[in-house]
């Protein structure tokens, strides 16, 4: 009778070990496809993030500061790895930022993009849904566009520029 029941636990451990090859497997691609999304997501979040806060550079800069709301956003990207999985930083690096207008426009906009080189696997899969571009990375883009002032803002002051608020004050008294 012991000899039948140390046959059957045998049997028992051969079949888990078959069953954890199977699975671990399966697993593993399922994890796999849960972490690409996670990263593509927090590069969004940041990226939003960055955008948004240099809208509101641009929303108060008198002057044209196109340059230094470029530098201001490169600084909040810097949050992002510069991991290939993240952000694509080898020879060139990939972020592309525009910033449009100022504090004298009715609007400003930030404008974010890079480029995201998928993990094992998730790069086949991609390519064949056509997700990849020529370098065979995934593109991120965001953007942000922002009022400078409200409407209402706009129609009780007459106007946007402050240089001309300042001569029309010199000018009443």
């Amino acid at each position: 009778m012991g000899g039948r029941m140390a046959e059957k636990a045998r049997c028992v451990l051969g079949q888990t070990t078959v069953e954890a090859a199977i699975a671990l497997p399966v697993l593993f691609i399922l994890v796999l496809m849960l972490v690409q999304p996670a990263i593509v997501l927090y590069d969004r979040m940041v990226m939003e993030g960055a955008a948004w806060e240099g809208c509101r550079l641009l929303a108060t800069a008198q002057t044209n500061a196109q340059g230094s709301c470029e530098a201001f956003v490169r600084r909040r990207l810097s949050a992002v790895p510069s991991v290939d999985c993240f952000h694509v930083h080898g020879r060139e690096c990939t972020w592309r930022i525009t910033c449009k207008g100022d504090g004298s426009s009715s609007h400003v906009s930030v404008s974010i993009s890079t480029e995201v080189k998928p993990l094992p696997l998730l790069d086949t899969a991609s390519a064949l849904l056509g997700l990849l571009n020529e370098r065979g990375c995934l593109e991120v883009k965001v953007s942000a566009t922002a009022e400078t002032k409200s409407d209402w803002v706009q129609d009780a002051l007459g106007g946007s520029d402050p240089g001309e608020k300042v001569g029309e004050w010199l000018h009443d008294h």
